[in-house]
């Protein structure tokens, strides 16, 4: 009779696991919340980057202050066939319009960064959608475009944000290569950090007025197409649907 109850007690716990398998699985509204699980707290984690056999990455540059150096950036682009996804905040649309409008006109995807870049996290729900809603406006009636992007000022989220990201349609967008020259690194630094990191499904983060952006960006981009890869915005790169995020940020295809 023990060992009856033993292997009874053994089997319920078996089907509890698969259960919660089954369920860790399941898309809702094709992310599967992108949840943390398994002894972690339960957060919802933004794309760092794409698990993809192909060899293919995405380049952004992040625009809040700044816009000597966009038209030479998307010059740039044009000539190594590469594409790439800018990160509007707002008040740069006010001082720039040309140069936002510039790069729609290239075929270069736009995303929001946020209409004042604050820490969000720091903001009321309310706040966040007013901050996210504002600079979706300003862009689409500069540029035509309507974002389907966000990226979150200074990298910092919490769950709040991303589910107000969500109620807009915003796929929230992180990045797990940092080219760091926003600090001032030579090109040939710039170029030596992303590319001793870069790997298939890697998002770049770059800045469109950092000081030695043009140089650097000509170097990083003969040095991905020397090794074969795609450089390309980053809705080209990631999955639309039908995708579970984990707890590093990987997007993955189900």
């Amino acid at each position: 009779m023990r060992a009856i109850v033993v292997k009874s007690r053994t089997i319920k716990i078996f089907l509890a696991l698969v259960v919660a398998v089954v369920l860790l699985t399941v898309s809702i509204n094709g992310t599967a919340a992108a949840q943390v699980y398994f002894g972690y707290s339960t957060r919802k984690v933004p794309i760092y980057n794409v698990d993809t056999q192909e060899k293919q990455i995405a380049i952004s540059f992040d625009a809040a202050w700044g816009a000597d150096k966009t038209q030479e950036i998307i010059d740039i682009l044009k000539e190594y066939d590469a594409t790439a996804t800018f990160f509007l905040v707002g008040f740069w649309v006010d001082d720039y319009p040309q140069q936002a409008k510039a790069i729609a006109d290239a075929g270069l995807e736009i995303g929001t960064h946020s209409n004042t870049h604050p820490d969000m996290v720091k903001l009321d729900r309310n706040t966040m959608k007013n901050e996210l809603e504002t600079s979706m406006a300003k862009i689409e009636e500069t540029t035509g475009v309507k974002p389907s992007l966000f990226r979150a000022p200074f990298g910092s989220y919490n769950n709040s944000l991303l589910e107000v990201a969500e109620s807009l349609s915003l796929k929230t967008i992180q990045w797990d290569v940092d080219s760091l020259d926003w600090k001032g690194l030579s090109a040939g630094d710039i170029c030596s950090r992303v590319i001793s990191r870069v790997k298939n499904g890697s998002i770049i983060l770059m800045h469109n007025n950092s000081d030695h952006v043009l140089d650097g960006l000509r170097l990083i981009l003969n040095r991905l197409k020397i090794q074969g890869y795609k450089v390309t915005g980053i809705s080209e790169l990631i999955y639309a649907d039908n995708y579970t995020i984990d707890r590093n940020g990987v997007q993955h295809k189900n």
